[in-house]
């Protein structure tokens, strides 16, 4: 009875005991968690991950982005290259764009109508596009926007001349602005591209005899930079800027091309040890025997020639205005004293023959003109012969010449009347034509999208009787002697 008196205290004892111990746990664990309770609210909202399963360099990468905000937006260098090319390509694209702006206005003078839609489109609502003013975005080298600002400038309508494929290879004539020329370009060289591309200047012999004395001007101003050769560097430097200009207002024509080759072979070879001065007296020299031999002296050796063969009571007949013609006919009637009536068929389109007309009456020719082609057949019948100059001449033996000069020579030779052509030297080429689609210009003047004019035809050799040069009178065929003698003379 008493031992189970005992036990009965030890296990209400060890029950009390028990309950102190689970209170005590009871309120530990309380007390934590309300020490714990704002992390533990905050890491249980919704959408927040919790923060014990997030990567340990998060809080740190947070923590120096809010307070180091100019590392982040700083670019790379890759970014600044990129965007320094966009914006140099942008001013480039501006700069190609005003020049064509001028480029355009130059051009709309000749233009008649509206170039652009009219005040009721615009009102309709016909011409869709974006406003000016408005800014546009394009994407740069590496693919980050770039915005221009403005309204983009609107550039007219240049008029296009519309050539078939089979022409398109044919060269002409252009105005070019004095202002979008080489400033290398000498002022004298300036003048007379825009004599050439108006037609100021318009024989061959004429624009060459021009270009040798504006060549010479510019050798004359010439100064060779320290370190180079007047040989080596004129021609590359200073001679071909004045050619390009020149070729770009108007194309060459043959003697143009051979005096060029001629003066860059006498230019090559200056000997370097020989004085600047000297070097250059010797040039325009060189210059001044060219124009003296194969212009002048053979312009004087054909126009006697020419006149030898006008008899008395000849009728001849030629087209349009050569000065050289004019020069033998005037040397046959006044210095000759040979009475002879001229017939004068003239170009539609230009009208040069009236001035030829004009000179030959003042001096007591007796000249009958036409103004077209209309009754060739007619006006050839009793003509003794036919006289027409040349532009170039082929060493084929066909002849390159104004348009129309070929149907003149079908004409004449249909009838059986000589047709004589008088030609220098110096514009006979090596080159070989059949038609008039291999070498030929385009008349800028007269020429439209619907239809337009060549300034050349190519008369084929067997109608041609004779060639008149200052080194002999030969057959068409014979041409490549000419070049011959030309080669061995020089």
């Amino acid at each position: 009875m008493l031992l189970w008196q005992l036990l009965r205290l030890a296990t209400v004892g060890l029950c009390s005991w028990c309950s102190w111990l689970t209170a005590i746990c009871e309120n530990l664990i309380m007390s934590t968690a309300q020490i714990g309770s704002p992390r533990a609210a905050t890491s249980q909202l919704p959408g927040k991950p919790d923060e014990h399963q997030a990567p340990p360099n998060k809080d740190k990468a947070t923590k120096n982005e809010a307070t180091d905000p100019a590392k982040t937006s700083k670019p790379s260098g890759a970014e600044l290259k990129a965007k320094a090319k966009a914006e140099k390509a942008a001013r480039r694209a501006q700069a190609k764009v005003s020049k064509e702006v001028a480029k355009g206005e130059a051009a709309v003078s000749s233009i008649s109508g509206p170039l652009g839609p009219s005040a009721g489109e615009v009102k309709g609502g016909k011409g869709k596009g974006k406003p000016e003013g408005v800014a546009t975005t394009t994407q740069g080298a590496a693919g980050r926007p770039v915005v221009s600002k403005g309204p983009i400038p609107v550039i007219p309508t240049e008029p296009k001349l519309t050539i078939p494929e089979c022409f398109s290879h044919l060269s002409i004539a252009k105005r070019t602005l004095i202002t979008q020329a080489d400033k290398d370009v000498h002022p004298t060289v300036l003048a007379l591209g825009q004599q050439m591309a108006t037609f100021t200047i318009d024989e061959s012999i004429t624009r060459l005899k021009a270009t040798l004395l504006a060549f010479k001007k510019v050798i004359d101003s010439y100064t060779t930079p320290p370190g180079n050769t007047l040989a080596r560097h004129l021609t590359p430097h200073v001679l071909n800027p004045q050619i390009d200009y020149l070729t770009e207002c108007r194309p060459m024509c043959f003697a143009m091309g051979n005096a060029i080759r001629w003066l860059k072979l006498q230019v090559s070879k200056i000997d370097p040890d020989v004085p600047e001065l000297e070097a250059k007296k010797q040039l325009c020299s060189s210059i001044d025997t060219f124009i003296q031999e194969r212009i002048s002296v053979a312009d004087l050796v054909i126009t006697e020639k020419a006149a030898d063969r006008i008899q008395d009571g000849d009728v001849v007949l030629t087209f349009g205005r050569s000065t050289i013609i004019e020069r033998a006919l005037l040397h046959a009637h006044s210095t000759m004293g040979r009475r002879f009536a001229v017939i004068i068929l003239d170009d539609p389109y230009e009208r040069k023959g009236q001035t030829l007309a004009k000179n030959l009456t003042s001096e007591g020719v007796r000249v009958s003109y036409c103004g077209d082609f209309g009754g060739l057949s007619w006006h050839l019948q009793g003509v003794a012969r036919v006289l027409v100059s040349a532009e170039s001449m082929f060493s084929n033996g066909a002849m390159y010449a104004r348009s129309g000069t070929c149907d003149l020579a079908v004409a004449a030779k249909e009838q059986g009347i000589p047709v004589m052509v008088l030609c220098e030297t110096v514009n006979i080429t090596e080159r070989v034509s059949t038609d008039s689609l291999t070498y030929n210009e385009i008349d800028p003047e007269r020429s439209s999208g619907a239809a337009f004019r060549l300034l050349y035809d190519t008369t084929p050799d067997k109608y041609l009787s004779l060639v008149i040069s200052e080194l002999g009178t030969v057959q068409p065929t014979s041409v490549p002697d000419l070049l011959r003698k030309l080669e061995e003379s020089n």
